[in-house]
């Protein structure tokens, strides 16, 4: 079958999207549909599909039931908005979608509207059709990964975050989705823009976001996930932008809501939008989070946290892929229920992920353990089943464990090389040198004590917190440096992400580099740790392997 899809703001930051997601699929004849049918024909002259594309125009503040009726969709996708602004009549879409037995789906984040979808239902069952509103991040995702995080718990307390790249060109109708409710008294949460936490998105096996500040937003959870989660006590819905210099400014001005000073910085958002996307800075990268604390039926309390980082201009993918899947579902005959309501439970995590997989997504879950886990494992969470045997054997360990092996050393000539070398008690240089390292492990953290030929240094590993939530921090002496923990293909790598000397944090381009990463090789436990200085060269490299003892 081919199935028509209007998309009405079919061209725009979302639409657009979603129209490239199918635009693969010959099954679909996509209608990429706005107020101006030039700007639909250049983008769909952009798009290389095998789905027909269409340009057409749709005016949404126009008699529906016309237009409707000249361009016979199967279904309707709107992906406009600003939902908030939707005015006197705002399911006036709805309405003439269901009268003409056409199915509905919307991206709409504004939790009014997407609650008041189910007063349709009866309405939508009579004709046959399925009306879903939030099929986007909030609410089809954030609780699509609630469902997984909160299974066999009670007495839940849910948080979610969405920290976009400074670099993603945020759509204006999300910039005045924020700014309509900046200030504003959200019932038992706070006020929106106001209410802050510092989060790290961290998924395990990735470098993490650097720390941003989330600031509490209207979401459709607050409402939504009370209503289907009994046992949930709180939940909290935030946003994270990158330059934070925006959010805080945003947050200050919203004192002017708060006060009565403004009814609303609604006038704000095209000088947002406008001075935002050009005066950005910052790495390309964006993320999300969703984290749950609850107690398992055996009374444990137990925390579990589902990070995402999405590189480059793959982020602003992830809100049409609900849609898309819920689409490619239907096109194979697999309808969701008849039915008007919000979209939760109509697209599954696993579904979410095998869309993960076409693009430059990284996504995983951490959950507290008892400190007597292991370091690594504890902190690689789900990306350590995909570590070679080799690896993990060498870290999974408690109390006390040692290793030995062979190690070629190579040391820097310079006088800083010899200088770093005689301060962190570095080896001297040798092609075959017998090498043995003792792990303790106490406390959560872990002492490696390493001894080449009789020349012994030792270093401490822990978790980072605060600032340097998400890395591994090792300390010698008065120096600390965070590092992440990267699997890439076969091998663990360990990426510095900071560094401080007596509590004090240094700039990074002063920090010491090098390659440094774990492997197997024929089933044996191989390092390789190389420090130098950019300006000053090698200080020490040794590479070699070791065996673990019993």
């Amino acid at each position: 079958m081919t199935l028509r899809v209007l998309i009405v703001g079919g061209y725009g930051t979302f639409g657009g999207r979603l129209v490239r997601l199918l635009a693969c699929d010959a099954r679909f004849a996509l209608l990429v549909a706005g107020r101006s049918l030039e700007r639909a024909r250049a983008f769909c002259e952009g798009v290389a599909a095998q789905a027909r594309l269409e340009p057409v125009r749709f005016d949404r503040d126009a008699p529906l039931d016309a237009q409707l009726a000249t361009l016979t969709p199967d279904v309707v996708v709107d992906a406009s908005g600003p939902f908030q602004a939707y005015g006197a009549a705002p399911y006036a879409l709805v309405e003439a979608c269901i009268a003409r037995s056409i199915h509905y789906l919307d991206f709409a984040d504004a939790t009014a509207f997407v609650d008041g979808a189910t007063a349709f239902d009866a309405a939508a069952k009579a004709k046959d059709v399925v009306v879903l509103s939030g099929v986007s991040s909030f609410p089809a995702l954030s609780t699509a990964v609630l469902q997984r995080l909160g299974k066999g718990l009670s007495q839940m307390d849910v948080a979610a975050g969405i920290a976009p790249s400074p670099h993603a060109g945020i759509g204006r109708n999300v910039i005045r989705m924020i700014a309509s409710t900046a200030g504003k008294r959200i019932a038992g949460h706070g006020f929106a823009m106001m209410v802050h936490r510092r989060v790290v998105i961290a998924p395990p096996g990735v470098v993490p976001l650097r720390p941003r500040r989330f600031s509490l937003v209207d979401a459709p959870d607050l409402v939504l996930v009370p209503q289907h989660w009994p046992s949930v006590r709180s939940v909290w819905t935030s946003a994270g932008t990158a330059p934070p210099v925006w959010q805080r400014l945003l947050g200050l001005l919203s004192w002017l809501v708060r006060l009565r000073v403004l009814p609303s910085l609604s006038f704000l958002a095209p000088l947002f939008h406008r001075v935002g996307n050009r005066l950005s800075w910052g790495a390309h990268r964006g993320g999300m989070f969703v984290t749950v604390r609850g107690i398992t039926a055996s009374g444990e309390h137990v925390a579990r946290d589902w990070h995402m980082i999405a590189e480059g201009d793959d982020g602003p993918f992830i809100p049409a892929m609900a849609t898309a899947a819920l689409l490619r579902k239907w096109v194979e005959g697999a309808l969701p229920a008849l039915g008007a309501r919000p979209c939760i439970g109509d697209v599954t995590l696993e579904e979410y992920e095998h869309l993960f997989a076409r693009f430059r997504i990284t996504t995983g879950v951490r959950e507290t353990t008892p400190q007597r886990v292991p370091l690594y494992r504890r902190y690689l969470g789900s990306a350590w089943a995909g570590l070679p045997d080799a690896i993990r054997d060498m870290h999974d360990g408690d109390g006390v464990w040692r290793a030995e092996g062979r190690a070629k050393v190579e040391r820097g000539r310079g006088p800083i090389a010899r200088i770093a070398a005689f301060v962190f008690g570095f080896p001297k240089a040798g092609d075959d040198v017998p090498v043995s390292v003792t792990f303790t492990a106490a406390d959560g953290r872990e002492t490696w004590t390493r001894n080449f030929a009789g020349k012994a240094f030792s270093s401490v590993q822990y978790e980072g917190r605060g600032r340097r939530d998400g890395l591994i921090c090792e300390a010698f002496g008065p120096f600390v440096f965070a590092m992440a923990l990267v699997p890439d293909g076969g091998r663990l790598r360990l990426v510095q992400c900071g560094w401080s000397a007596f509590g004090i944090p240094l700039p990074m381009f002063l920090a010491p580099v090098g390659d440094t990463f774990e492997s197997a090789e024929e089933g044996r436990f191989h390092f390789h740790v190389e420090i130098g200085f950019p300006w000053t060269g090698l200080i020490v490299r040794y590479r070699g392997w070791l065996s673990r003892q019993p």
